[in-house]
């Protein structure tokens, strides 16, 4: 029997409360459906694996197209899934709640807004102005329910501006302003992790690993991190080796590119009807 969105929603929450679990990316409804057939628990949507599989570029994706998205995502499982919400299709605190009300209608678990204005001038948003920007997220939650966490970003080591005490000041404000969940991509260094935990404690911690790292799951999850995403890294490891395949291909006439490639059989069981 499938789980309700509200049951999704409790279960979502429940895992952040302890322990460290990885929320992998997937960037389609097959790729949603294998990740949940390895055991995982809950899943992540990738605004980057999205676009690039439409021929776009990371963060050209316009709201409708990420809505319908978000909804084929989270028909293809039976896991909660966080969006990958970016700066909530919106400037003002008003269309960001907007944005967030009709994404908490696509069924999501959990949904990120981040700070970060894609201006290279200006690459995140006034302290004031994205707090306000994260509370009007809540309101438009608490509006609709409450269950949908929310997860607060800050952009600063992905937007060129490597300031780890803004960063911490601009987590801190997102927690108080309601932020379930306090998200610092970029961040690597053991020093820089345990500083973000111990700045928002108790609130949970998500770290992103978006490529091999130094870093074993026992040691994050030593450092207080409660949750794991990969970020576009299963979608980028996936057009490597399809980019390997077809270059081999078309520049030496070669099929080595398919060695490993899965099977079809195991695919169609895989997909076939529950």
């Amino acid at each position: 029997m499938p789980r309700s969105t509200a049951e999704k929603r409790a279960a979502f929450h429940a895992l952040h409360r302890q322990g460290c679990f990885v929320i992998p990316n997937p960037w389609d409804a097959g790729s949603a459906r294998y990740l949940e057939s390895l055991g995982f628990e809950a899943l992540a949507s990738t605004s980057s694996g999205h676009a690039w599989s439409q021929a776009r570029a990371d963060g050209a994706m316009p709201r409708d197209a990420v809505l319908a998205h978000l909804r084929e995502i989270v028909a293809a499982t039976d896991l909660p899934v966080n969006a990958d919400f970016e700066d909530g299709y919106g400037d003002t605190p008003q269309a960001v709640a907007d944005s967030v009300r009709l994404a908490v209608a696509t069924g999501v678990a959990g949904l990120s807004i981040e700070d970060g204005t894609g201006d290279p001038a200006a690459p995140q948003y006034p302290l004031e102005v994205a707090v306000a920007r994260l509370a009007a997220a809540r309101a438009a939650i608490d509006a609709a329910g409450g269950d949908t966490l929310l997860v607060g970003r800050a952009e600063n080591f992905f937007s060129g501006q490597p300031d780890l005490d803004d960063t911490l000041a601009r987590l801190r404000a997102y927690a108080a302003a309601g932020a379930d969940c306090l998200y610092a991509p970029g961040i690597r260094a053991r020093a820089q992790i345990a500083a973000v935990v111990a700045a928002v404690a108790p609130r949970p911690v998500n770290l992103l690993v978006g490529g091999t790292s130094e870093h074993t799951m026992a040691e994050i999850a030593a450092l207080g991190v409660r949750r794991v995403s990969v970020g576009g890294g299963l979608a980028r490891a996936a057009w490597g080796g399809f980019m390997r395949a077809a270059k081999d291909l078309a520049q030496h006439g070669r099929f080595d590119g398919f060695a490993g490639a899965a099977a079809g059989a195991e695919l169609n069981g895989l997909f076939s009807p529950r």
